[in-house]
Formats: structure tokens, sequence, C-alpha cells
């Protein structure tokens, strides 16, 4: 007689929003490519390098179109990670310390390797700031190939990869805050502790309609920005101080997510690809770019540096006792895995903005992250088509509905 297991829903709405989110993606990245290799290519930076202004007087923000997609519309994306790291903290993969050390050190090392093999091509200089492009990882391209290979990977593998997804996300932001803000103004940045503060303070009051957080929060970006630090830390705040448990019967942090996810992913992420993924590739760009250090230093960190520090890592871990491998989960499979988190797409486009002031070396790191998270997705597709699918009952560690 089969038996039915229930569906973790929070997990399952992940993975589904963000396969759909990985195709929009890849999508708005082909039509940007496109458009900006087109008849039309003076339109693309035309209408992208537009400049709008919002606010009154000295209060006035004044970016051009990518700016505000980067700096404001992208706070929905990092406002989501900051949920999501949040959830799994208090009820999630992180809150067992056991079962979160392996992906946690194995997200470590797929950090520090790639960044110390890009240092070691680049150099120092101006090319040495984008250390940090290969250490990021895209979780949606990564769900939407596990989903396109649907029973060849283990469900645990994908536990396993979004553990290590949402640790990468936190060495993110981290290293965002710390090494791509500038300018540091004391007094903004008060202000925008204290808006934080108001966050606590009116959820201690028994607030937990979202409507009555939106002018903090607003408020919270509006100092971040003033005050140097890149806004989008606003964001992540915001969704770190939001209640992983239900408060008074409503459960703030699912419902934020659920209703904001989709947007995310169907929306906010394809335009921010559309604005930033736009490489022109005429006029001898691929081969500067094929000459370039910086090029290469990109590809090297996204697929060996990846390979070589999450595999190295997690089986050393593994040998040492600090960590274990979840079951149907072998060290072939974590090979495979470590190949996909070398699609860096998203975040490495986000800190290659913050990086280069030059048109030229973002073009480099640009070709060089679609170029790297392109061989990546080969290599790691490939490693996981030689596994043997793995036995029906192991869909029982996510919750998926299986019949045993």
């Amino acid at each position: 007689m089969a038996r039915r297991v229930p569906v973790l829903s929070p997990l399952r709405d992940f993975l589904r929003t963000e396969a759909g989110g990985g195709v929009l993606l890849l999508a708005a990245t082909i039509a940007a490519i496109g458009w900006a290799n087109s008849p039309w290519a003076d339109s693309y930076q035309d209408f992208w390098h537009t400049t709008l202004s919002i606010g009154p007087g000295t209060f006035a923000v004044r970016e051009d179109l990518q700016h505000w997609v980067n700096d404001a519309l992208m706070v929905v994306f990092f406002f989501l990670i900051g949920l999501e790291i949040k959830r799994e903290l208090v009820v999630g993969e992180l809150r067992d310390p056991k079962a979160a050390s392996l992906p946690a050190l194995a997200a470590l090392g797929g950090m520090v390797v790639p960044a110390v093999l890009f240092l070691a091509l680049a150099g120092g200089g101006e090319a040495g700031r984008g250390w940090a492009i290969p250490m990021a990882t895209d979780i949606a391209f990564v769900v939407g190939i596990l989903a396109l290979l649907g029973s060849r990977v283990p469900p645990r593998l994908k536990v396993f990869l979004l553990t290590l997804a949402i640790v990468d996300d936190i060495g993110a932001i981290v290293v965002i805050a710390a090494f791509y803000s500038s300018g540091l103004s004391g007094l903004w940045l008060a202000g925008g502790i204290a808006a934080l503060a108001a966050v606590v303070v009116v959820r201690r009051l028994g607030l937990v309609h979202p409507i009555a957080y939106v002018p903090i929060g607003l408020a919270a970006w509006y100092c971040t920005y003033r005050a140097g630090i890149h806004p989008t830390i606003a964001g992540v705040a915001l969704g770190l101080l939001t209640p992983a448990r239900p408060v008074r019967g409503r459960n703030v942090l699912e419902h934020l997510e659920h209703r904001l996810h989709p947007w995310s992913s169907y929306l906010v992420v394809p335009i921010f690809a559309l604005a930033n993924a736009g490489v022109s590739l005429g006029s001898g760009a691929l081969g500067t770019a094929a000459g370039s250090r910086l090029t290469w230093a990109v590809v090297l960190g996204l697929v060996a540096g990846k390979i070589l520090g999450i595999t190295a890592v997690a089986w050393g871990a593994t040998r040492a006792g600090a960590g274990r491998l979840p079951p149907g989960v072998g060290m072939n499979h974590v090979l495979g895995a470590s190949a996909l988190a070398g699609i860096g797409f998203t975040v490495s486009l986000f800190i290659t903005g913050l990086a280069f002031s030059s048109e030229e070396l973002q073009m480099q790191a640009k070709i060089g992250i679609l170029a790297g998270s392109l061989v990546a997705a080969i290599v790691g597709v490939a490693v996981l088509l030689r596994q043997s699918r793995p036995a029906d009952d192991e869909a029982v560690s996510t919750g998926e509905t299986v019949a045993v």
C-alpha cells in the first residue's frame, strides 16, 4: 500500500518559484545581449543611462535607470535574502549546527578559493577590485537546472545546495557592506540605525501588517543610501528583523515571502538582468576580453575556484568528522553541485557594478561572468547526469510527495 509523504510547502514553493524565475532570468539575459548587439544598441545605453530624480530639493535622489534598478529595485531581492537567512537560522537547516556545518564550511571554501584564484591571476591594481565577483552563486539558475535534471538529483542535494547558497549570500552581504561601501557618513548611518530600531519598537507594539513598516523601510533605505553604505544592505537588515515565528497567530515572514518572492523572481531579477547583462560583443570586445587577465580571472574563479573550494572542503570536513553528507548524496554529487555553484550570474553582475567604474573593465568582467557561468553549468550537468538515479525514499528528506 502506498504511503503519502506530505510536502514542506515553504521549500517546495521556494524551489518552484526559483526554477520558473531562472527561465525568465535566462530569457532576460538573452534579450539584453541581443538588444545591446542589435542595430538599436545605442538605445540600450541611452535608455538605461536616462537620469531620473526623485524627491524634493536637496533631499532628491538623482540616478540613472540602471542605478535605480541596482540600488532601489534590487532591495526587494536582498530583503528576501534577509528573510530566507532569518527563516533558516530560526526554523530551517541552519538552526541545526550538525546539519548546517558541512554546507556552511563548503560555502566558505567556495568563497575563499575563487577569490584567491582571481587575485592570483588578475593581480592588484584596479582589476583586483573585482576579487569578490566569482564568490557568488545564483540560486535561481542553479535551481532551474536541478529542476530540469529531475529525479537524477537526490532531493537532499537540493537542500544541501540551498543551504550552501544561503551561507554564500551571507558572505556576499558582508563583503558588499565591508568592501564596496565608501565615504561613510556617521550622521546618516545613525539615522539608518534609528530607522531599524523603530522597526523593533513598532513590532513590540504588536503591529504586524506590512504597510505599517513601509515608511520606516523607506527611511532606512534613504539613510543607508546617504550614509555611503550600499542601500540594498537596508533590505537585508529589514529581512533579518522580521519575526520567523508566528506573531498573534500570523506568520509574517512566510506571508511576506509568499507575496514578494514571485515579484522578485519574475520581475525584479529579470529587469536587473535586462539592465546589466547587455554586453556589446562587437568592435573587438570579444578579442579584448580574450586577452584580458580580468576576464580569465573571473572564469577561473567561477569554474575552478568553486569546484576546488567546495569539493575539497566538503571532502576534508567529512574525513575530519566536522560534517557529514546527507543520506543518498555522494562526493560525486557534491562535485556536480560545486560546479553548478559556479553560476554566479546575478550577484556577480551586481558586484561588478560596485567594483568598477570603468565601462571597459565592467565589460571584460561581464563577459567572464557569462562565459564562466555557462562553463560551470555544462560541467555541473555533465557530472550529475553520470550519477545513478537516487532511491525514491530519499525524497522524504525534503518532504516531497512520494509513494513508499
